[in-house]
């Protein structure tokens, strides 16, 4: 087996990512996603406008194994840029084979934080095999800086995608 490789994501991936994005937020989102939104935040990132996408996937506009969705941006207490996830994700057909891609691509989002040199905020919202995510994600970390909760709601059960 070829080991598994993560690559920058091009503006050809786009409709593989959309593919991907969308199937993140019907598995974890907790409200609507709206297409228009998300087409925008996945394109711009592509294009590496304010973002970057990290992709398991050789064959550039092919399928896609897996990606990880990364914002430039600032928080909403500073204008100092930090790098934040905004979804990984594992096409369900890949999560059992070989190859560790969930901790590739977070290795991805390390990665690009040494490059730009921004601080990386990543984190687990699941109610899904949330454990097994948690441990991932400190095993490649470290420790957590906190906890997110959610109050009437919960992550999959999502009414009908907007736009």
């Amino acid at each position: 087996m070829d080991e598994i490789k993560v690559r920058v994501g091009v503006a050809e991936d786009f409709n593989e990512m959309m593919r991907l994005a969308i199937a993140a937020t019907q598995e974890n989102a907790f409200i609507a996603p709206n297409l228009g939104l998300l087409a925008n935040q996945v394109y711009k990132s592509l294009i590496q406008k304010d973002g970057v996408v990290g992709v398991i996937g050789d064959e550039v506009g092919g399928k896609l194994e897996g990606a990880i969705l990364l914002n430039i941006g600032s928080v909403w207490y500073s204008t100092e840029l930090v790098l934040e996830e905004k979804a990984i994700y594992v096409d369900p057909e890949y999560r059992t084979a070989k190859g560790g891609r969930a901790r590739k691509l977070a290795e991805f989002a390390k990665e690009q934080s040494d490059k730009r040199k921004l601080p990386l905020a990543i984190g687990v919202l699941s109610n899904s095999r949330t454990e097994a995510k948690i441990r991932l994600y400190e095993r490649t970390f470290g420790k957590p800086a906190g906890v997110y909760f959610l109050y009437n709601a919960k992550t999959g059960i999502v009414p009908e995608t907007e736009g």
